[in-house]
């Protein structure tokens, strides 16, 4: 509306409404604008008053946590989590909770991913240190020159024959 010039055409009072309107959507969906991919998990504090991101999240496969109270249904709910979801110290205690299981699995993911690469860089650098495998002949391909055996080598050495023979 303001890159059109409607917004300026409107009153006062229209141009406060319009204004109210879109604050209280940039609290709401403010965060959903930055998301680049679905998230893994959903979790809700009030079942009821949070219904619309309850069926989203069913369409979409998104599994849900929520802390449900008496007055709600947890049919939809993948875990629920039972607790007074109108008391701020039950919330709070709960998100707590919530928010050192998610740290403890971001450190631990992190640490994996050190690891790994820790394991490739040794990998890589044994590789580099390993001396060179010579390849498999191809087909048809001929056999180096060794040495050759002379005669008196061969007088030297008994052949099979004669070993069984002396037994």
């Amino acid at each position: 509306m303001t890159k059109d010039g409607t917004y300026a055409i409107l009153s006062k009072k229209e141009r406060l409404m319009i204004q109210r309107e879109r604050i209280k959507l940039e609290s709401l969906l403010g965060g959903i604008a930055d998301l680049n991919r679905l998230p893994a998990a959903l979790f809700l504090i009030d079942v009821k008053k949070e219904h619309i991101a309850v069926t989203e999240a069913l369409k979409l496969n998104i599994p849900t946590f929520a802390m449900v109270d008496t007055n709600s249904d947890p049919s939809n709910i993948d875990f629920p989590i039972p607790a007074n979801d109108d008391a701020t110290k039950s919330i709070s205690l709960i998100t707590d909770v919530i928010i050192k299981a998610i740290e403890e699995g971001l450190d631990e993911r992190k640490r994996e991913k050190d690891d790994e690469a820790e394991k490739e860089a040794v990998a890589a650098k044994v590789a580099a240190d390993a001396p060179e495998v010579k390849e498999p002949r191809a087909a048809g391909e001929k056999r180096p020159t060794t040495k050759k055996v002379t005669a008196e080598a061969e007088v030297e050495a008994p052949s099979s024959e004669e070993t069984k023979t002396e037994e």
